[in-house]
C-alpha cells in the first residue's frame, strides 16, 4: 500500500489526483494538500473583472468531489516540505507522511520585487478570483472618471496571454460602455516583441497580435522593465539589446493591471536539489525530481529554463495542455512505481491556447511548445470568443465532475478539429 500526496488543487492539482485514482491500485490512497476549498477557473478571471463572470460561475467546491473520488481532502496551507522525511509539515502544526508527493502549487506572486506594484499597491492583477474582484471594484470607480489605461506584464513574468486577453477585453467593455474615445490604452510588456509569450512566438501571434492592436488603437512598449508604481504613475525603463537602459519614461494612469513575476512557495523554496534559486521544483522527463525520487512536480511550480537571452528577462508560460501533458505523465508513472516497474511516460508538453479578445480572439497551437516544433500554428476570428465560452463551461464541469478524462486534449480535439494531439509519449 502507498500514500500518495498531491500538494495544491489548482488546475494541475485536482486533475492530478483524479488521475492518480485511475493509475493506482485499490489498495493505495491519495490526499490532496491545500490553502484553498475551492477550485476557481483561471483563465475566466479576465471576465471576472469587467463583470462577465462572477465569483460562483467560475468555482467548485472541491471537497464534496474528492469525497465521491475517495480522496482525503485537507485544507490546511503547507509550511514546509521535508523531503529527506518524507513528510509536508503543514501551518496548523501537523505533519502528513507520505511514499510519494506530487508538487502542484502554483506560484507565488512576487508583487514585492517592485515598488507600488500590485493589488497592494497602486496596480489590478487578474491571476486570483480575489484579485479579479477587486479589479472590478477599481474598474468601476476608473469609469466615473476616465484617464489613461495601462496593462501588460514586468520583468521576469512567464505569463502572458491573460495580460493580452484583459487588455482586448477591457478594450471592449470601454466601447460597450461608450467611453472608448476617452481613454488611450498601452500594452508594456517585458517580451523583445509584441506576441513573443515567452515562447518567441507561436505562428503569426507577433503579426496577428500587432494587427489587432493597431486596429483598436493600442500603443506597445516592448523590452520594458518597470522601475516603480505611484499612484497614477508608473516609471518604465525601455532596454536597449544590449541591456543599457534606452530611456526612462514616466507613464500616466487611471487604471493599470500588470501582470508579476512567479516564484516558488515558500513550503518548497530553498531546497538544496529540490528547488532552483527562484523556488521552482527542479524535474527530469518523468517529471520527477532527480535527488528525491520520490517527489514529483507539475503546472506552473515546475523549472524550466528561459528561451534563451533577452533585453528584458522572460520566463516560460505554463500552458493549460502542456499541464495536463505532466499531469497525465506523472500518473502513469507513479502508477508503475507502486507497481515495482520504471517511469516511461514522458508529457509532450504540447500547446494549445484559446485567447479571447471579448468579442474576437486569437488561437494557437505549439507541438511541442517548446520550439523548434513539429506544428506552429496560429489563427484569428470571431470564433475563438465563442471557442473559449465553450471551453470554460466543459472544463469547470468536469473539475465539478472529477472526471479524469484529458480536458485539454478533448476540448481541442473538439474545438480545433486537431488530430493526433497527445499528452504523453513514451519516454
Amino acid at each position: 500500500m502507498a500514500h500518495i500526496v498531491v500538494l495544491g488543487a489548482g488546475l494541475g492539482g485536482s486533475i492530478m489526483a483524479y488521475e492518480l485514482k485511475d493509475q493506482l491500485r485499490p489498495e493505495d490512497t491519495v490526499t490532496v494538500i491545500t490553502k484553498d476549498p475551492k477550485y476557481h477557473f483561471v483563465p475566466s478571471n479576465p471576465w471576472i473583472a469587467v463583470g462577465w463572470r462572477e465569483r460562483e460561475d467560475i468555482t467548485v467546491d472541491l471537497a464534496p468531489t474528492m469525497a465521491k473520488k475517495g480522496i482525503a481532502f485537507k485544507t490546511v496551507p503547507a509550511a514546509k516540505l521535508h523531503p529527506e522525511e518524507n513528510r509536508v509539515e503543514l501551518a496548523d502544526g501537523s505533519s502528513v507522511s507520505y511514499d510519494y508527493i506530487v508538487i502542484a502549487t502554483g506560484p507565488e506572486l512576487a508583487f514585492d520585487e517592485i515598488e507600488g506594484f500590485g493589488p497592494e499597491g497602486h496596480t489590478q492583477s487578474v491571476c486570483h478570483v480575489d484579485h479579479a474582484l477587486k479589479a472590478r471594484e477599481a474598474f468601476e470607480e476608473f469609469c466615473k472618471n476616465p484617464k489613461p489605461i495601462i496593462i501588460g506584464a514586468v520583468q521576469g513574468a512567464s505569463c502572458y496571454g491573460p495580460a493580452y486577453e484583459f487588455t482586448f477585453i477591457l478594450e471592449t467593455e470601454l466601447r460597450r460602455r461608450k467611453i472608448r474615445d476617452q481613454v488611450p490604452m498601452t500594452f508594456i510588456t517585458s517580451e523583445p516583441y509584441v506576441g513573443h509569450l515567452g515562447l518567441d512566438g507561436v505562428g503569426d501571434t507577433k503579426g496577428l497580435l500587432e494587427s489587432e492592436m493597431r486596429a483598436k488603437h493600442i500603443k506597445w512598449m516592448t523590452s520594458s522593465r518597470v522601475k516603480k508604481v505611484e499612484d497614477g504613475k508608473m516609471t518604465v525603463e525601455e532596454i536597449n539589446d544590449d541591456g543599457s537602459v534606452k530611456a526612462e519614461k514616466e507613464m500616466p494612469f487611471g487604471f493599470a493591471m500588470m501582470l508579476p513575476a512567479f516564484r516558488g512557495i515558500k513550503a518548497v523554496s530553498g531546497i538544496d536539489g529540490l528547488s532552483n534559486p527562484r523556488g521552482f521544483t527542479i524535474v527530469d522527463k518523468y517529471q520527477r525530481n532527480p535527488k528525491f525520487q520520490n517527489v514529483f512536480a507539475v503546472g506552473v511550480c515546475v523549472a524550466i529554463p528561459p528561451m534563451g537571452p533577452t533585453p528584458v528577462p522572460c520566463g516560460v508560460p505554463k500552458t493549460g495542455f502542456m499541464i495536463e501533458s505532466m499531469v497525465t505523465a506523472t500518473a502513469h508513472n507513479i502508477g508503475n512505481l507502486v507497481r515495482g516497474k520504471e517511469p516511461d511516460r514522458v508529457g509532450t508538453w504540447n500547446a494549445v491556447c484559446l485567447a479571447d479578445f471579448g468579442d474576437s480572439g486569437i488561437a494557437f497551437v505549439a507541438q511541442p511548445q517548446i520550439p523548434p516544433r513539429n506544428v506552429n500554428w496560429s489563427s484569428s476570428g470571431k470564433w475563438v470568443h465563442l471557442a473559449k465560452i465553450g471551453f470554460e463551461k466543459y472544463f469547470i464541469h468536469k473539475v465539478r465532475k472529477g472526471t479524469s478524462e484529458p480536458y485539454y486534449e478533448k476540448a481541442a480535439l473538439k474545438m480545433l478539429g486537431i488530430d493526433k494531439l497527445k499528452a504523453t509519449q513514451k519516454g
